[in-house]
């Protein structure tokens, strides 16, 4: 992508977020409730304030969090202790990603650096700019752009492996896209289609679209995936920004279904669900194997809702002002409501053994355990 692309990209997204914000509708009130089921909080810890999408990724027995000044920690999911601790010393526009040993992230200036266990392997500047958190996975990096070029780099020296670059949209969004893994297959968002990519080649495997952009103008056929995407066994399920939902076989890479809904956050789900909230906060489960509606919540309208977490028998929201919601997976009423530090809740909830974790605007990573 042209820099002159990559700015109408991020043009683009500031003009729809700046007429989603204007005269926006005031956020609905928290109804009065009974808990239905046990939670509490069981450990704090902070990073400097979060400005880029997806500050924290569970691995292994543990959390991984980023800062906008370029802090990386790793905090153990029991307790919240430090594990270890680097400075990568430059703001973040992108970042975190790891495998539990390595991590990566993007800095504003544009270059991908890689840490072992908070020692710095190793940094490489990159062609464009970078807002989707990298994938650390097979001792591979994976590093997509807004102009959704994919790039592998080895995680133990940086080496450049390959570049996948293909035909795009006039515009994409400057927010977080797709790449995740799948068994020997990497699956990355490209416009509104999900690609299966051989990760030792970059070449394409299969590719699906979820949407099928629509507008008299680019502006409107705006339809990238955004992430987070869920993975359910052999399924895959996305957002279109403002467009559709829906899931992906990737084992073959055949659509199984979608759905006309708008949005612009991530989705998630199980087995039976897939769970997202429109651009309204009317938060909807469809069917993980048909697309069909299960539920649906208008409880929480307009509260700015993050992508979800399905843990237990619980799907996991957080909102503006920091509150974390807990709904049942099958019915969508409220178990819980617990509150962070009244900033927003940045990114979707993750959770690692019985721990789950979010982390707010202001830099608050909250750990909390149902019951």
């Amino acid at each position: 992508m042209s820099a002159r692309r990559s700015l109408a990209a991020v043009l683009a997204l500031a003009a729809l977020l700046a007429a989603c914000s204007s005269d926006k509708p005031k956020p609905a009130a928290l109804e009065s409730i009974t808990p239905q089921i046990g939670g509490r909080q069981v450990w704090q810890s902070r990073v400097d304030s979060v400005k880029f999408p997806l500050a924290v990724v569970a691995r292994n027995d543990g959390f991984v969090v980023a800062g906008t000044d370029g802090t990386v920690l790793a905090l153990a999911a029991d307790d919240g202790h430090e594990q270890w601790r680097a400075q990568v010393g430059a703001a973040l526009s992108a970042g975190v990603g790891s495998d539990g040993r390595y991590a990566a992230v993007v800095t504003q200036n544009n270059e991908v650096v890689a840490l072992d266990a908070g020692r710095e392997l190793w940094r490489k500047p990159l062609p464009s700019r970078v807002t989707t958190a990298p994938l650390v996975a097979g001792e591979r990096v994976f590093v997509i752009g807004v102009d959704r070029a994919v790039h592998a780099f080895d995680v133990l020296d940086g080496r450049k492996l390959w570049t996948l670059q293909r035909p795009g949209e006039a515009l994409t969004l400057a927010q977080r896209g797709v790449v995740m893994a799948y068994k020997d297959t990497l699956v990355v968002g490209q416009g509104a289609r999900l690609t299966g990519v051989d990760p030792l080649r970059g070449t394409v495997r299969w590719e699906a679209s979820v949407a099928t952009p629509r507008g008299t103008n680019e502006v409107e056929r705006l339809a990238d995936l955004v992430g987070p995407a869920s993975r359910m066994g052999e399924t895959i399920c996305a957002r279109a920004f403002q467009s559709a939902v829906g899931c992906v076989n990737a084992e073959r890479g055949g659509l199984l279904w979608t759905k006309n809904v708008g949005g612009g956050e991530g989705v998630g789900g199980d087995e039976q669900f897939v769970f997202g909230a429109d651009g309204s906060g009317r938060i909807t489960a469809w069917r993980t194997a048909n697309g069909e509606v299960a539920w649906t919540n208008e409880r929480l309208l307009h509260r700015e809702l993050s992508a979800p977490l399905s843990a237990g028998k619980s799907v996991v929201f957080g909102d503006l002002e920091g509150y974390v919601h807990f709904l049942a997976r099958d019915s969508g009423t409220t178990q819980l409501r617990l509150p962070t530090d009244g900033s927003p809740v940045v990114t979707a909830p993750v959770i690692a053994g019985k721990t789950i974790a979010v982390v707010t605007r202001n830099g608050g990573v909250f750990a909390f355990r149902p019951e």
